[in-house]
C-alpha cells in the first residue's frame, strides 16, 4: 500500500479508488448517522472483558486457575447496554468484595469498547472452585 498525500478542503474525503471525486464535503460528524452495536457483539465484548478481569483481579488468567470460560448476554437500548455474565470464582475468596471490583472492571471495559454507557452489570457465580492460584500453598 503507497502513501498518498491529501490537499483537498478539511472536511472532505480523497478520492475513492477509481478516480471518481466526492459528491462534496462530508456532513459533520453528528448528521453522519449513528453506529449500532448488537447485543451479540456486545455480550461477545463483556465475556472478553469478565476473562481479562478475573485475571487482573487474581493474578492469572481463569484457565490456569481452573474456572471455566464466562458466558454472557448483553441488551442494548439507544446508547446503553446492560450485560449479564455467569462466571466461576476461586475458592477461598471474598465474594461480595470480588463481585463489586470485576462489575467495575467489567463495566470500564466493555464502555472503553463499544462506547455504550453500561448501566448493569450483573454476575452469577456458577461456582466456587478451588485453586492453587498463585498465593496458596499446599502443606505436605
Amino acid at each position: 500500500m503507497t502513501a498518498e498525500s491529501f490537499t483537498g478542503p478539511v472536511g472532505s474525503a480523497p478520492a475513492p479508488p477509481g478516480g471518481r471525486e466526492s459528491a462534496g464535503p462530508l456532513p459533520p460528524p453528528a448528521e453522519r448517522g449513528t453506529t449500532l452495536v448488537p447485543d451479540r457483539v456486545v455480550a461477545k465484548i463483556a465475556a472478553r472483558a469478565a476473562r481479562e478481569a478475573l485475571e487482573k483481579r487474581f493474578g492469572a488468567p481463569p484457565g490456569r486457575l481452573g474456572l471455566g470460560t464466562p458466558k454472557a448476554s448483553a441488551s442494548v437500548r439507544g446508547g446503553s447496554a446492560r450485560v449479564a455474565l455467569a462466571l466461576d470464582l476461586p475458592y477461598p475468596v471474598d465474594i461480595a468484595r470480588s463481585v463489586g471490583v470485576l462489575q467495575e472492571l467489567i463495566n470500564r471495559r466493555v464502555t472503553a469498547l463499544t462506547g455504550l454507557a453500561v448501566d448493569e452489570v450483573d454476575l452469577t457465580v456458577r461456582r466456587l472452585v478451588l485453586t492453587d492460584g498463585p498465593d496458596r500453598r499446599r502443606v505436605r
